[in-house]
């Protein structure tokens, strides 16, 4: 058995799992569809009587349970659905990254900057969104919500890197954790523009970890930046931070921020309004020299 044998059995064991939920899905929704096909039927009826009669109270009563039993039930199959995914893409990731830095010094493969620009944003817009039940406290990383302070990221997490340019000047650009040394306390991070193909060694202070889930703004809009906040944002295009204001905050669990870049090329100091994914907006980190 190859290196690669236990995870491809891994994967398909949670591909076989999914497509049973899926399918329990289905079920379970053609059951709500049929008791809200009574609802509506029910209130048609209602509205021919003058009063409400005990009778139709009654059974409109029992027939909303059913509802939110059904649609609870079905939202517990979507987050098994949605967990059996997360277990696949992190196998995926294992795999990739053991591909990547199993090899000791072996120099990363060159991927052209536009291939990179779309993976960045396919990154972005298959970030799990967050499900949460009802009164559950949101979990750190979620959209806005900040890590613990002592919270380091894994092996390929995402990040936002201050780092030192040749000529001197420190940047904020994103990066791929490779390792933590708990002695030192330091990371080592790539430089995800392949361009660079450069690696970098630093502190925590030097490191924000970018969201792992996104906040759903139906349901959990506190969960994200207000508007006007000032925050850390990926340059459409680039692989670097800069500061910026939210414009205009997601509306629905595809939408991105709208941000004004701190520009002084223009008038008030800002850019025109552009629009970023959740992904790579970040709350500012002040910056301390030798830190």
């Amino acid at each position: 058995m190859t290196s690669n044998e236990p995870a491809e059995l891994k994967i398909k064991e949670l591909l076989k799992e999914l497509h049973r939920v899926i399918v329990q899905i289905q079920e379970e929704r053609s059951r709500g569809e049929h008791n809200l096909t009574n609802i509506a039927k029910t209130h048609e009826r209602v509205q021919t009587e003058v009063k409400i009669s005990p009778y139709y109270k009654t059974k409109l009563r029992g027939l909303y349970n059913t509802a939110m039993q059904d649609a609870e039930s079905e939202a517990e199959l979507l987050r098994k659905a949605l967990d059996n995914i997360q277990q696949i893409k992190g196998i995926r990731n294992e795999r990739r990254l053991a591909a990547r830095y199993g090899s000791g010094d072996r120099p990363r493969p060159t991927m052209r900057r536009g291939i990179l620009m779309s993976m960045l944003q396919q990154s972005a817009r298959t970030l799990p969104l967050h499900i949460g039940r009802s009164a559950q406290s949101l979990p750190p990383l979620c959209g806005a919500i900040p890590c613990d302070s002592n919270y380091i990221s894994k092996m390929g997490d995402m990040v936002a890197a201050r780092v030192k340019s040749a000529d001197g000047d420190e940047n904020w650009i994103l990066a791929e954790v490779v390792s933590y040394n708990h002695m030192t306390s330091k990371y080592d991070v790539d430089d995800i523009d392949e361009e660079q193909k450069e690696k970098h060694t630093l502190s925590r202070r030097r490191i924000i970890p970018l969201p792992l889930m996104r906040a759903n703004p139906q349901t959990d809009p506190n969960a994200l930046f207000p508007k006007e906040t000032l925050v850390m944002a990926l340059y459409p295009q680039t692989t670097c931070f800069y500061r910026a204001l939210i414009d205009d905050v997601p509306k629905t669990a595809t939408d991105e921020y709208s941000v004004l870049f701190e520009d002084n090329s223009y008038p008030n100091g800002y850019s025109p309004s552009l629009n970023v994914p959740q992904r790579y907006v970040v709350a500012v980190k002040d910056s301390k020299k030798g830190k």
